[in-house]
């Protein structure tokens, strides 16, 4: 097996903990040979994991990319309003580009970078991990046998889970749309990814609904202050306090995206200096809390979906409505229920994976790397090519039109190729 050469631009949480994390754990198939991130912890880090050398470190993705090319393959897990430039530069120099989702916040900026895929005749694969996991693929399989006849209607919920939302919507790094992107893109393009996959037709009508309800100022208890640690009388009873989901946790699953010193001291210092120390009522956050999303497909088929932040644990459950028969699952359970009209309910079997995201983020780094190796061979496009994402992203674009104009239908475009979306915007 070839060994694959990468350079990282983003060494944050995807790019660190999940991408750098398969090169170290898989060094045989990936080898970062250069980094770039703006934060000089994050760089530092970065390079002694990979024992970079000086020359192979870089503050930003420009200084990286001003260089002649000096891997196969490059990894964009940038913040989402940075990943066009980067994406289109690298893609002209000849790397093949794993890009973090979303695309882009940009309707142009998505299809502008499927074209430069296409024109480059390099791979550009997006990080859409769920459709690399057992459950999704399992899933996928008993609908393509027929087992539930004609799709009918789906419906899709994802639990964020509260804890979940105040780390990264309300506090972090997710939390003004005009910053990064809207929570529909930003964090549900994974389930429009799973719609447009599962239905495997074009979606053709939009709408939405949805609001920031409960995680602004007015909604802040009384007695409580502009940190947790600032003397709130009521942080004992919150569950959002900073002080039971960081310091007080039994792991460091969120601790370790606030501070790179997991002492008490420097988990206490992030608190008292940063932004995960703050009131969940006094964030300045403008992201939806909770949204719906009605969808109509080609066929007449339908779906919704429901995205709330106010869940105990973070899940993904879902029903699909056949003809034929029925599928429930909950992704979390690993539990695949299968019931044929007229016969006894069937459990699908589904294999247990290492890694993020149920395996699908090993998943997603095996295919990709795989698809690498045999460029050039009649590889195909991918499970997750750009291509194969637009219509995901032009459904998150739509459902986001469809919530800021009260719930207006949208109509999306059908059939068109991404050069004449790409005029009819422009």
């Amino acid at each position: 097996m070839r060994q694959i050469t990468a350079v990282l631009m983003g060494a944050g949480a995807r790019g660190r903990f999940v991408y750098g994390a398969y090169a170290n754990k898989y060094p045989d198939e990936l080898k970062i040979v250069a980094v770039a991130d703006p934060d000089e912890e994050r760089r530092t880090l970065a390079a002694a994991e990979h024992g970079l050398l000086p020359n192979q470190v870089f503050e930003s993705w420009e200084q990286l990319l001003d260089q002649t090319k000096m891997a196969d393959i490059a990894i964009i897990a940038t913040q989402d309003r940075m990943h066009f430039l980067p994406t289109v530069r690298a893609l002209g120099l000849g790397y093949d580009v794993l890009l973090e989702k979303p695309m882009s916040p940009s309707e142009a900026e998505v299809i502008a970078m499927i074209e430069a895929s296409r024109s480059s005749g390099r791979l550009l694969t997006v990080c859409h991990v769920l459709r690399y996991t057992s459950f999704w693929s399992n899933i996928k399989r008993v609908i393509e046998s027929g087992a539930i006849g004609d799709l009918v209607s789906i419906q899709l919920s994802e639990n964020v889970g509260y804890y979940h939302m105040a780390h990264s919507f309300v506090r972090g790094n997710w939390n003004r749309s005009e910053e990064t992107s809207p929570m529909i893109l930003q964090k549900s393009c994974h389930d429009m990814d799973l719609l447009t996959w599962l239905m495997d037709e074009p979606c053709i009508r939009v709408s939405s609904f949805g609001s920031l309800k409960h995680f602004c100022l007015e909604n802040a208890p009384l007695g409580s202050t502009e940190r947790c640690l600032d003397g709130c009388t009521v942080e004992r009873e919150c569950p959002y306090s900073a002080i039971r989901i960081y310091e007080e946790a039994e792991t460091t699953d969120w601790t370790r995206f606030i501070t790179h010193d997991l002492s008490a001291q420097g988990i206490r210092k992030a608190l008292q200096t940063g932004p995960f120390g703050k009131c969940v009522y006094r964030c300045n956050n403008n992201v939806v809390d909770h949204q719906v999303v009605n969808m109509e497909f080609n066929s007449g088929a339908t779906a919704s979906f429901t995205m709330s932040g106010f869940s105990h644990d973070i899940s993904r459950t879902v029903q699909i409505m056949g003809t034929m028969g029925e599928i429930r699952g909950y992704m979390e359970k690993n539990d695949i229920q299968l019931y044929r009209f007229g016969a006894k309910p069937e459990t699908v079997p589904v294999t247990l994976e290492e890694g993020g995201h149920g395996g699908g983020d090993e998943g997603l780094m095996r295919s990709f790397l795989e698809q690498v190796r045999s460029h050039g061979e009649d590889a195909g496009p991918g499970l997750t090519s750009a291509e194969a994402s637009m219509q995901s992203h032009l459904m998150a674009f739509a459902a986001e039109k469809s919530r800021l104009s009260g719930g207006k239908s949208i109509e999306l475009a059908v059939g068109l190729r991404s050069d004449q979306l790409l005029n009819s915007i422009s």
